[in-house]
């Protein structure tokens, strides 16, 4: 498991420097309008706004979210399923790939879906129309795709429970398989078709991996 490293000083940034840190990623997904180093919190807000492309904001460096088609009807079939085990319970609120989570000043990551507790929304104060709020969710899940690498992902589990996620699901739809993540050194891995659940974050969730997994069809 990779840990965090030390940023370097703005302009420093080589594409070397970049396969380092986040592995061969294509340099495509690195955003160059903002040499990196020296993007914001406002060109995460800025690049979604005027090219609808979700970027994450590390160390002052823009990387593009990476999704397939397949990985978002993943994605949005769980969260359509924890919508519908918290509606009415008061537990909190499910967000999707748009519902970027401010983690701490200048650290901006995308879970493909997150749900986050009741009281963690109340001390955010969330309002409409303003700047990114410091927001952990409780549960970030991420849908692997073939653009991610192991570095990056390392990566952002690091940043994740670094700043308070209680619970990491990377799910994996060609192994059709969930690594569940409790800490950095307790995880374990769950296979179609067994069951998937939400453990001490979302007591009493399940779904059948193979629910997730099946093939996209026409309704």
């Amino acid at each position: 498991m990779s840990t965090a490293t030390t940023p370097l000083s703005k302009h420093e940034w080589t594409a070397a420097d970049l396969v380092q840190r986040f592995g061969p990623i294509p340099l495509s997904r690195v955003c160059t309008r903002f040499a990196p180093g020296t993007a914001t919190e406002q060109d995460v807000e800025s690049i979604r706004a005027r090219e609808s492309r979700l970027c994450e904001l590390v160390d002052g460096i823009l990387v593009e979210k990476a999704m397939g088609q397949f990985e978002s009807a993943v994605a949005m079939q769980l969260g359509a399923l924890l919508i519908a085990f918290i509606r009415g319970t008061g537990l909190g609120r499910v967000f999707g790939a748009d519902g970027m989570m401010k983690l701490a000043w200048g650290l901006v990551r995308i879970p493909d879906v997150s749900f986050v507790s009741t009281d963690r929304l109340r001390v955010a104060n969330i309002q409409p129309h303003a700047p990114l709020a410091v927001l952990v969710p409780n549960l970030a899940v991420e849908v692997l795709s073939p653009g991610n690498t192991d570095e990056e992902m390392d990566e952002k589990l690091h940043d994740y429970f670094s700043h308070g996620v209680e619970l990491v699901w990377y799910i994996d739809p060609r192994q059709q398989s969930v690594t569940v993540y409790r800490s950095l050194d307790d995880c374990h891995v769950v296979r179609a078709p067994e069951e998937l659940t939400g453990g001490d974050v979302l007591p009493g969730f399940t779904v059948a991996l193979s629910e997730l997994f099946a093939p996209m069809a026409t309704p």
